[in-house]
């Protein structure tokens, strides 16, 4: 009866063990990954019991979250409304703070200002300024506190304008006389360059190109009715002559018939 007992119970740890594998296997398949490891130990229960399937290990731990960074975005991330060559702005740092907008880089009023770009040379034909020209040009990306023009010939002359100006008026240019735009803050002016600097090229305007050939088309036509009146009155004098040569030489062939028939009668 001992031996009976021994061998049944033998029989159960030897069954028990693959079986108590199995379950936990399919356990740990069917969760996340594990990390940490549990041991289970069976305790010898006799030499016929004992067997490779003692000790079992399987991971109990779930894996940790994976933490993501996500970067903020911004929710007004536009460029400003601002335009560099428009007159009397609010300046794009002004619009930066008040709206939120994005400016382009810009250095500051401790750096020298970079060169702004001259746009065209314009004469002024009316009104108070006519014989004036017009300066026109666009700001840099910079902080600038006055812009100056500095005309070719006129070191004593350097008008001055305000931060928000984008045009001032010079007076009268000679062709290829050369203008150059500065802005200034407090760490200095900028320097000249080629686009803060042009050189003045006299351009008609349409109405005065128009008068022009009004003008030179009056002048042809009076001279073409003067010469077709020349050649008109030469053409007469020239038939009245040959009318007048052919009336003489009939008279006189008539006068000379008439003669020698009187003498013919007389001697008869």
């Amino acid at each position: 009866m001992t031996s009976l007992c021994r061998n049944l119970v033998a029989l159960l740890f030897f069954v028990l063990p693959p079986m108590h594998s199995h379950f936990f296997t399919n356990a740990a398949s069917a969760s996340p990954p594990i990390t940490h490891s549990q041991i289970i130990h069976v305790p010898d229960m006799g030499s016929e019991g004992q067997d490779d399937y003692d000790l079992i290990e399987y991971d109990t731990t779930k894996a940790p979250t994976r933490v993501v960074n996500v970067p903020k975005i911004h929710q007004k991330n536009q460029l400003c409304e601002y335009d560099p060559c428009s007159e009397n702005q609010v300046p794009c740092v002004t619009l930066s703070e008040q709206t939120g907008c994005l400016c382009p880089g810009m250095s500051g009023a401790n750096v020298r200002p970079h060169s702004p770009r001259i746009r065209a040379l314009v004469p002024v034909s009316e009104g108070s300024d006519r014989g004036k020209i017009q300066v026109q040009w666009c700001a840099p990306s910079s902080v600038v506190s006055e812009y100056r023009i500095v005309v070719e010939g006129r070191d004593s002359e350097v008008p001055k304008f305000g931060d928000a100006s984008r045009r001032g008026l010079v007076r009268s240019l000679e062709v290829g006389t050369k203008v150059c735009v500065l802005a200034v803050n407090n760490a200095g002016s900028s320097d000249p360059s080629e686009f803060s600097c042009k050189r003045y090229e006299f351009l008609e305007s349409s109405d005065h190109t128009l008068m022009a050939w009004i003008i030179g088309g009056g002048v042809t036509l009076l001279l073409l009715v003067v010469i077709a009146a020349l050649i008109c009155g030469k053409y007469k004098k020239f038939r009245k002559g040959k009318r007048d040569s052919t009336d003489g030489l009939t008279k006189s062939a008539s006068m000379t018939h008439g003669g020698g028939h009187k003498r013919t009668q007389n001697n008869i």
